[in-house]
Parts: C-alpha cells; structure tokens; sequence
C-alpha cells in the first residue's frame, strides 16, 4: 500500500466502526466542556463525568464560578487528580473569561491557551467540538496510534498533530479524532493489545512495532 492507500484505509475502517462520535465528556456548552477537558487531564472520562455534575450543579458558568473559592472547588474535583493546579486553573479562567471575554469562551488558539491550566490539547478539543473549527488535538491514543501505523516518527505529540494535519483531509479532522481515541481504546490500546483484533495495525502498521509484539508473544 502507498501512504494515501493507508490512510484512506483508515479513514474508511474508522466510518465503518465508528459513524457517529459523541463526545465521551459530559457537558451543555463551550464553557462546560471547557471545564471537563482541563479535567480529564491525567484522569479518565468516566472520572470526570462523575465529579462534573456536582461541580456545575453549584456552578454552571463562570460568574457562578467565581463565587466560590479555590479550596470549594478543588475539594469537588479531588477525585480527579491534579486538584490543586485544577482548581487553581478554573478559578483563574473563570476571571479571565470575565474580565476580557465578556463572560464567553474565547473562539481563538491564543486566546484559549493564554488561560490557566489551558494547553494546546484542551484547547484544540474547544476549538473542534465546542465551535466546530477544524482541530487535531493529539492525546495519547492519537500519539500511539499514529506511530504504530507508520504516519509519524512518535517524537512529540506536536509533530504528531502536523503529520496529522497533513495526511488527512481538513474537513474530517474533528471527527476523525475521536475517531481514532475510540479505536485505540476499544482495539489498540498501550497494555493488553491483541494484535488479532487491531485490523488496522495488522493491515498497515509499522513491521518493527508487529515483529515486537509477535516475539513478546512468543517470550510470554
């Protein structure tokens, strides 16, 4: 296969798989999701879906944010993990977003990461899923994956994300993102991968990355 063969393969087994993509964070608008995204950071979804509904039930927006303390919120969101640099984040954003956004999720990269405890991934997932604006934001199943399949050299998440941007076609990145972490979660995940059930890297992937996992099967 060319490179263009493989990635329209991917392309294709990803719609087959996965026609539609709900977004695995709960929320009801930009700010919200803003909200969940900084939390999922070295956390779970299903965590994060547990501690979001006791958050914004007591605040749903950021001039109710504000009325609590930093202390308020991070003993809400404790079970996530990274609370003091969380709670300190949501509060400090949650001024921001006030002060200079007229109490709105600002709509640009810059404006976005400038917030506290904002990075490019969060924002990126802002900026596709929350305005529809053509993003790749790169997580660890992205990272993975990408390399495994022979579309990237794995050294950072940031080449990860142009090699991206650059094989596949603008107007499915933001579905094809969520694309991919399904995927990785459910075939193709970093422990516990069975090779057998990961059509695409069987069928595209790196032969260094088959060849290892084929002779740490035969050690096992």
């Amino acid at each position: 296969m060319t490179k263009q063969e493989k990635v329209a393969f991917v392309i294709d087994q990803l719609e087959e798989k996965y026609p539609e993509t709900p977004i695995p964070l709960d929320h009801k608008d930009p700010y919200t999701l803003l909200i969940a995204v900084l939390l999922s950071a070295q956390s779970t979804d299903k965590g994060v879906n547990k501690v979001t509904p006791i958050l914004f039930n007591r605040a749903d927006n950021p001039y109710d944010m504000i009325k609590l303390s930093v202390e308020e919120i991070r003993e809400i969101i404790k079970p996530v993990g990274l609370s003091p640099m969380k709670s300190k984040g949501i509060y400090g954003l949650s001024h921001i977003i006030i002060d200079q956004h007229h109490g709105k999720v600002p709509q640009t990269f810059e404006d976005l990461e400038a917030l506290p405890a904002v990075g490019h991934k969060t924002a990126g997932v802002v900026m596709s899923q929350a305005f529809n604006i053509p993003a790749f934001p790169v997580d660890t199943h992205i990272h993975r994956l990408m390399y495994r399949w022979g579309f990237t050299n794995g050294k950072n998440v940031m080449q990860t994300e142009k090699d991206a941007k650059r094989l596949f076609p603008i107007e499915i990145w933001n579905k094809l993102h969520l694309q991919i972490i399904f995927y990785g979660r459910e075939y193709s995940p970093a422990r516990g991968w069975n090779l057998e059930n990961d059509i695409i890297t069987k069928t595209i992937g790196r032969k260094t990355i088959i060849n290892s996992y084929h002779k740490k099967r035969v050690i096992k």
